[in-house]
């Protein structure tokens, strides 16, 4: 590029700065350009920030709600537990009873065998695994956690081997139930003398010291009475519908 080229580029380029910045009538149109540009970059920026705010807003009172819900679950058996304790305590007047429940929430793994719906491996903090223990769902008794080769078994109510002490009717007449691979469970060992009845309602007995006293296991749908002792077959509140947690008691007092 010669001399002469170079002075008239820097010239011209002199006189098209000096248009833009003193001719309003060159001036404005590129500043509406670069204003819209500038408005429409901020909006989007503005609105791409409000969307992750709100994001992580929800993510977090989701997380907050989700570890709420967990802590009322767990709450909600404690006090079943423990209103059924201060109730049997009105009832003597020398106690000493001591309350310590512990419950954990605990998380299924899997079915211990395909096509078995009533055993699931559990994953469970610091297992004892010389103990049995009661397994809960929504404050509804669900079955009991056996160990099998060391590890958490929960054997849900349907299962032949799921058995814990209960009472049955106003009367609480005590009972052993478990369960029959079928939709209803069997109460046996039910002393002839109680009246029971269809309808009367399951509840856990706590005699075990499996659960507490009182849970909701399900209701009478027929009696049957043989050799001084009756059985009855019980509709259950719990239909196995393998949730992924559950409710574990770890210790009844």
């Amino acid at each position: 590029m010669n001399k002469g080229l170079l002075s008239f580029f820097l010239i011209f380029t002199a006189l098209i700065m000096g248009a833009l910045y003193y001719t309003d009538i060159i001036q404005s149109p590129f500043i509406s350009v670069l204003n819209k540009i500038k408005t429409n970059y901020h909006a989007s920026s503005e609105y791409v920030e409000k969307q992750i705010q709100k994001h992580l807003y929800q993510a977090k009172h989701i997380e907050e709600l989700n570890e709420k819900i967990k802590k009322y679950e767990n709450n909600c058996l404690i006090i079943e537990q423990l209103s059924y304790d201060i109730n049997n305590l009105f009832l003597e007047s020398f106690s000493d009873l001591k309350i310590d429940p512990d419950v954990e929430l605990v998380r299924t793994i899997s079915y211990q065998k395909f096509g078995d719906l009533n055993r699931v491996w559990l994953e469970v903090n610091d297992y004892n695994a010389s103990k049995i223990y009661g397994l809960v769902y929504n404050n509804l008794v669900a079955g009991i956690v056996i160990s099998q080769n060391d590890r958490p078994l929960g054997l849900l109510n349907s299962d032949l081997k799921s058995s814990y002490a209960v009472y049955v009717g106003a009367q609480n007449a005590p009972g052993i139930i478990h369960g029959n691979n079928s939709n209803h469970l069997i109460v046996k060992f039910i002393p002839a003398w109680f009246l029971i009845n269809e309808g009367d309602k399951v509840i856990t007995s706590g005699l075990d010291e499996i659960f507490f006293q009182g849970l909701n296991v399900g209701v009478v749908v027929s009696v049957t009475k043989s050799q001084g002792y009756q059985s009855a077959v019980v509709e259950p509140f719990y239909k196995a519908n393998a949730p992924n947690y559950f409710h574990m008691i770890k210790k009844v007092k």
